[in-house]
């Protein structure tokens, strides 16, 4: 007899932006206390990875009375580690690729803010900008590409731990605990340039493809000190949610943490917060990982929804965004239809495609000009971005786009 118990478990707890750590310590296991199914691929596990969200430029920080605005504050990886710690022999590592080192000339190391709290629990810190990066298939087959290049260190790990902030993203309307892995890609040459996959269309589904490789164990969202509106700029006012969120599933986790935001999880494109691509927690969930029904997750909370006004930024009109979206699904459409004869001129090669012509193009993929000028007199035109590899191992699904074009027919929606 099949069980009508949820396989997902999430809680939510109350802790004061100004408790100290100890207090911290004393809520976070609270919270994760319940999570059974967590600890027990934690407690088996010989190593762990961390993905914490915690990687900027020093001069760059947001900060409200101690707590990183952004950023996952001290007191919550601290109260982490010191768990892992108790409960736990597995060896611990924390794992960043600094976006910063590659595209902002960021020396070395500089950009990791937590190093002082990993160097107290004796935590390794990889630099995922180096090592060694494999091509690595999605359980089951991807929603976006069957394969994506990884880090060793990220892969090898038996558990993984996402610990993100509560926030929005002007791009993808929240950045959670699945948003936080997009933070273990790797840059060129290693891997792809990141605007590869932060890509209108793409990114949704790559991230659900993330959320099924990773799977996180353990899931965090540092609701202390938040932020509205955009992930980073000078930021907006602090939204102060004295609040900690843990689950044992990454898509539950963050249909809990979005709900208490004020925003509707199973909400999708052109709605709060989703202006600018659809809901990649529904995404996920329409490819059979996780739920954002809350209704089908065994969730509590002390505090009560919303925890705080949040929004996403609106950067371009919904005109524009339509026709954005639009045309990057035409010019995939459109480079499969001819991928024999681009194939023939540009293998080995990242291209920009706008109107069924190729108007960049570059071996190493990277960019000298943002795309809104290389766009030219036509900004209303997405330009599609593609790596040319005549054995196309990443394996793109290009029905995804065929779907996209399909959806925005029937909405009966145009720019």
């Amino acid at each position: 007899m099949a069980s009508n118990k949820p396989a997902h478990k999430v809680r939510a707890v109350h802790c004061d932006y100004h408790a100290s750590d100890e207090e911290v310590y004393e809520a976070l296991k609270r919270a994760t206390d319940p999570l059974e199914k967590a600890w027990d691929k934690l407690k088996k596990a010989k190593r762990i990875a961390i993905k914490f969200n915690q990687d900027k430029m020093l001069k760059q920080l947001v900060v409200y009375e101690n707590h990183r605005q952004q950023l996952v504050s001290d007191s919550v990886a601290r109260a982490l580690l010191r768990l892992l710690r108790e409960k736990t022999s597995a060896e611990l590592y924390c794992i960043d690729v600094s976006f910063y080192q590659v595209y902002s000339g960021a020396e070395k190391d500089s950009t990791t803010n937590i190093r002082h709290v990993l160097k107290e629990f004796d935590v390794e810190y990889v630099n995922g900008n180096v090592g060694d990066v494999h091509m690595v298939s999605v359980p089951g087959g991807g929603l976006m590409f069957d394969q994506y290049p990884l880090h060793q260190r990220a892969v090898e790990a038996d558990a993984m731990i996402s610990v993100q902030k509560l926030k929005n993203h002007a791009f993808m309307g929240v950045t959670l605990c699945l948003k936080n892995l997009f933070g273990l890609m790797p840059t060129q040459p290693l891997g792809r340039p990141r605007f590869y996959y932060h890509h209108l269309v793409r990114m949704p589904y790559m991230l659900a493809d993330l959320g099924r490789i990773y799977n996180p164990a353990l899931n965090i969202i540092d609701g202390l000190v938040g932020q509205a509106g955009e992930e980073w700029g000078r930021g907006d006012e602090p939204r102060i949610c004295n609040t900690l969120i843990a689950g044992d599933q990454v898509i539950a986790t963050d249909a809990v943490g979005a709900y208490l935001m004020g925003h509707d999880p199973q909400s999708d494109w052109l709605t709060e917060p989703f202006h600018r691509d659809r809901n990649s927690l529904l995404c996920a969930a329409e490819g059979g990982f996780g739920t954002v029904n809350l209704d089908e997750i065994d969730w509590h909370s002390e505090v009560k929804a919303p925890v705080g006004k949040f929004f996403a930024k609106i950067t371009d009109s919904q005109e524009t965004v339509i026709s954005w979206r639009r045309t990057t699904a035409e010019q995939a459409m459109y480079f499969l239809d001819h991928q024999k004869d681009l194939l023939q001129k540009y293998p080995g090669e990242y291209i920009l495609m706008q109107m069924g012509e190729v108007k960049w193009h570059d071996k190493s993929g990277v960019l000298d000009r943002s795309r809104r000028i290389l766009s030219g007199d036509h900004p209303e035109q997405a330009m599609w971005f593609k790596y040319v590899d005549p054995e196309e191992k990443e394996a793109e699904h290009f029905e995804v786009y065929e779907r996209t074009l399909k959806k925005i027919k029937e909405m009966q929606i145009s720019a």
